[in-house]
């Protein structure tokens, strides 16, 4: 009995790794968010797997039904319909429960949108936060405003037809002038990062339709002790 945790690509897929191939190839189950995309990815591959739907609306209902077959000597691999699965996925509370009953986990490194964003965006990637994405409504300013005087890089996902509220929201709390990026299509053919201060950035996409999975790195507050002793320096 043994969960695998599988990274799927994010969009290219020649990003599936050689031992994620080999694990789907040898589980019984795989447990797809998606199994129309999954499927593909699968069919890609040459590989035929049964497999099972679980993903954010039905995760509370059939997690008892997966271990109980897991505890019976099945080994299950679960996948998101992109990326690393529970993160900003479905994964987390299987994963929680298969630790509860002394269930094997394994999960292989891949593919994650925030990764190359993060480093494509030229923003300090020493120290950051994953913020994913924000409350659509409820609890939004208050994520916000508790973020105002966060130093590190902050990493945020969002959807296309959120992206410019949510950049007006980051210059209302974060200033104008702050640094970001915005990452999209990420490795596919119409990749795209778009650098510089927030309102440089808002600029851009009010002129331009926006498709495909969105990134937004967004520099932490500069350090006005810091930036004040370097002035002086200078003069």
């Amino acid at each position: 009995m043994k969960l695998y945790i599988v990274p799927t690509p994010i969009g290219n897929l020649e990003d599936i790794t050689l031992r994620a191939i080999n694990v789907l190839k040898s589980v019984d189950v795989v447990l797809a968010e998606d199994t129309r995309t999954s499927g593909s990815l699968l069919k890609h591959l040459g590989i035929s797997k049964p497999m099972h739907s679980y993903h954010i609306h039905n995760e509370h209902q059939s997690i008892t039904r997966i271990i109980e077959r897991m505890l019976k000597g099945e080994t299950m691999a679960l996948v998101s319909d992109a990326g690393t699965p529970a993160v900003s996925d479905p994964g987390f509370l299987l994963v929680r429960e298969c630790i509860k009953y002394g269930i094997t986990i394994e999960c292989l490194p891949g593919p994650t949108a925030f990764v190359p964003a993060l480093v494509n965006s030229g923003l300090p990637s020493d120290r950051f936060t994953f913020e994913g994405f924000l409350p659509h409504k409820k609890g939004r300013q208050t994520r916000l405003q508790n973020l105002v005087n966060e130093d590190r890089t902050m990493i945020f996902y969002e959807s296309p037809h959120r992206l410019l509220k949510a950049l007006q929201q980051f210059s209302e709390y974060f200033g104008p002038d702050r640094q970001a990026c915005v990452s999209r299509e990420l490795t596919k053919i119409y990749e795209e990062n778009v650098r510089g201060t927030v309102q440089e950035i808002i600029a851009y996409f009010s002129e331009k339709t926006v498709k495909g999975e969105i990134v937004i790195i967004v520099g932490g507050k500069p350090d006005e002790k810091k930036k004040s002793s370097e002035y002086s320096d200078e003069n």
